[in-house]
């Protein structure tokens, strides 16, 4: 709703501060705090030491990093494909197929992470396709996880699509492949950039799936987290969280600056 008088945009403002504050900046700026931290007896933490990020930067905690960007980017990939492809053939459907298209691909989200974790462990443990104690089981998971999320996000381009485009590159000669390519592709790519930073964020920090999946010389940074503040290693847990965080900023900063500039193409 706009607000048009001064005292209204300043209660607007005093409102979203109130909500936003104690409910998303406090627990990050507490993490940031612990991350840098020895001890913390007090209101605020003590011992101030840079030391656990610098065991982050090596060891298993980069390799935990390493194996987080792999999972995700290869999981982004792929179900940007699959989802992309349902969503554009979707478009073409009648209504009955797109309903079941839509159901298909919105059950993985519509059930706990774990459920499918589960499904996943429970359906690729045995031959002909045995993918349990592999990274490609993970990224199966992680793939099926956020395949909706790129569904959902091209099939809302494409019906927003004005079909004025093909018709005219049809009308011109081009053959069903080439308007697709040179035509419908390019005006979905800002869509295609957007679902492919969300997917990347949701595998970044997936983890009830991943626990029940993932092998031992296969383990994202989630689980390290997970694992360190189990033991009591807050601290710890609290640096490799920034280090998560801060690395999934990147990224997506970096896919948002490609959208933008595809959106001016």
């Amino acid at each position: 709703m706009l607000v048009h008088s001064r005292a209204g945009k300043w209660a607007t403002w005093a409102v979203f501060l109130l909500l936003f504050v104690p409910l998303f900046a406090v627990p990050l700026l507490v993490i940031l705090a612990a991350s840098f931290a020895t001890h913390w007896s007090g209101a605020f933490p003590s011992g101030p030491t840079v030391e656990r990020y610098a065991a982050a930067a090596g060891g298993d905690s980069l390799q935990a990093l390493t194996t987080s960007l792999v999972t995700a980017v290869t999981a982004s990939v792929l179900a940007l494909t699959l989802g992309g492809w349902a969503a554009l053939a979707a478009a073409s459907l009648r209504t009955r197929g797109k309903r079941f298209l839509d159901a298909l691909f919105i059950l993985p989200v519509a059930v706990p992470s774990v459920v499918v974790g589960l499904a996943v462990l429970v359906a690729y443990s045995k031959p002909p396709v045995l993918l349990n104690g592999t990274r490609w089981i993970v990224i199966l998971a992680h793939t099926v996880l956020v395949t909706a999320f790129a569904y959902q996000s091209v099939a809302a381009a494409v019906r927003r699509l004005d079909p004025v485009y093909e018709q005219a590159a049809a009308g011109l000669g081009a053959s069903p492949a080439r308007v697709l390519w040179r035509v419908k592709l390019p005006l979905l790519l800002p869509s295609l950039t957007s679902a492919a930073g969300l997917c990347f964020a949701l595998s970044m920090g997936e983890l009830s799936a991943t626990m029940m999946l993932y092998p031992p010389d296969w383990t994202p940074l989630p689980v390290q987290i997970f694992a360190a503040t189990d033991r009591g290693s807050l601290f710890t847990g609290a640096a490799l969280a920034v280090v998560l965080m801060t690395t999934t900023l990147l990224v997506l900063a970096a896919v948002s600056r490609i959208r933008t500039r595809a959106s001016y193409r």
